[in-house]
């Protein structure tokens, strides 16, 4: 991971303008015909549509007028459901009678861009995705008056297959630690049933799940006032910023938020930089990330400290390269022993991370700064 190319720590708001733009059309460019977004451009291993990245770039799409673009990822994922209807059915029927399908059984987190599954030999089981896409299809709807019934069908789908699996071990955010339970992931799902009662979607059963989702993280998600990583962690994880903005389960005003964001920027952010995933992450030696500076940033807008989220909307764009790319990581690291063995294994780290620029329209929107018109002739 390089220095960035093209620093913008001192951008002014046109730069700024200019770097959403850039985001909006490297979005555009790389959504397949199918309405997937792939997860990064040039970087085969992410060559995938998640439904947790994608959820969040189409919010970002969705807030910055690229209407279009974001309703086909919806599609997308909505004729994913339709397909995997029956297989969520015969899942919910199992788990009901005390049964617990393998893995390899559940839905996936990620598909081709055709909307397949793919078997490899990378693990593949996490709910936050199907929670994440409620939550954004709901907001996308809402914001542009666009009707629910074409999704009802798929968002019950993915309704019933939460309360079903939605607060059981799987892997996290990162993809790690399969046997614990996550908080930042019962946050997404929570946020997702939520979106879903919202909507008119299941509404009594989601609200329920929901509810036990609240209860459960209240009786053992936390640790000296703040959320756990996982259930009986006493680490924190920067993705727990999400259960306050945008998931609300817990108040982004609550003491809770309060003391959680407090454990962020103290042991996960450097001054003027970004946000680490945890202390003691490895991946690519452990990197700072833009998602995680536009999640904090945003929670910060949300609050009304313009100041600090505007300093971390900055820091994003000041990781650009030259032609305005978002990594996925960069320097400083916390582990560098181990970069080299990522580095011999998948070359250098995403760039550009379509996440990444998803969620600095996010963040850039939040504060007023719209992509720049692109110039005409």
């Amino acid at each position: 991971m390089a220095e960035p190319v093209n620093p913008l720590s001192v951008a002014d708001a046109a730069d700024l303008r200019r770097l959403a733009r850039v985001s909006v059309s490297t979005i555009a460019a790389a959504q397949d015909a199918s309405g997937a977004y792939p997860a990064a451009v040039g970087f085969t291993p992410y060559g995938f549509s998640w439904f947790r990245d994608g959820a969040f770039i189409a919010e970002g799409m969705s807030r910055a007028g690229a209407v279009e673009s974001a309703t086909a990822f919806h599609d997308w994922c909505a004729r994913v459901l339709s397909r995997e209807a029956p297989t969520v059915s015969a899942l919910v029927a199992r788990v009901s009678a005390g049964s617990q399908p393998a893995d390899g059984e559940l839905l996936p987190a990620r598909y081709t861009l055709a909307g397949e599954r793919h078997d490899d030999d990378w693990w593949n089981y996490q709910v936050d995705g199907y929670g994440t896409w409620l939550w954004a299809l709901r907001a996308h709807l809402t914001r542009w008056g666009l009707p629910v019934e074409p999704y009802a069908p798929a968002a019950e789908t993915a309704v019933r297959y939460l309360v079903a699996v939605g607060a059981r071990t799987c892997r996290d955010w990162w993809e790690e630690h399969r046997d614990q339970t996550h908080v930042s992931t019962l946050a997404s799902v929570y946020g997702g049933l939520r979106a879903a009662e919202a909507l008119g979607v299941l509404a009594p059963e989601a609200s329920r799940a929901a509810s036990d989702i609240a209860e459960l993280v209240t009786r053992s998600g936390t640790f000296e006032g703040a959320l756990r990583k996982w259930l009986g962690s006493t680490a924190v994880d920067a993705s727990l910023v999400v259960a306050g903005v945008p998931f609300e389960l817990y108040s982004p005003s609550g003491s809770v938020m309060a003391a959680t964001v407090a454990r962020v920027e103290s042991e996960l952010t450097t001054p003027g930089g970004g946000v680490h995933r945890y202390v003691a992450d490895t991946f690519y030696g452990g990197g700072q990330w833009p998602i995680l500076a536009a999640f904090l940033g945003w929670h910060h807008a949300v609050m009304g400290s313009r100041g600090r989220a505007t300093e971390l909307l900055r820091w994003i764009a000041s990781t650009a390269d030259s032609s305005g790319w978002l990594p996925e990581q960069m320097p400083p690291v916390l582990a560098p022993d181990v970069l080299p063995e990522w580095l011999e294994r998948w070359g250098p780290s995403a760039r550009p991370l379509l996440w990444s620029h998803g969620m600095y329209l996010v963040l850039a929107t939040e504060l007023g700064v719209t992509p720049e018109p692109t110039a005409t002739h």
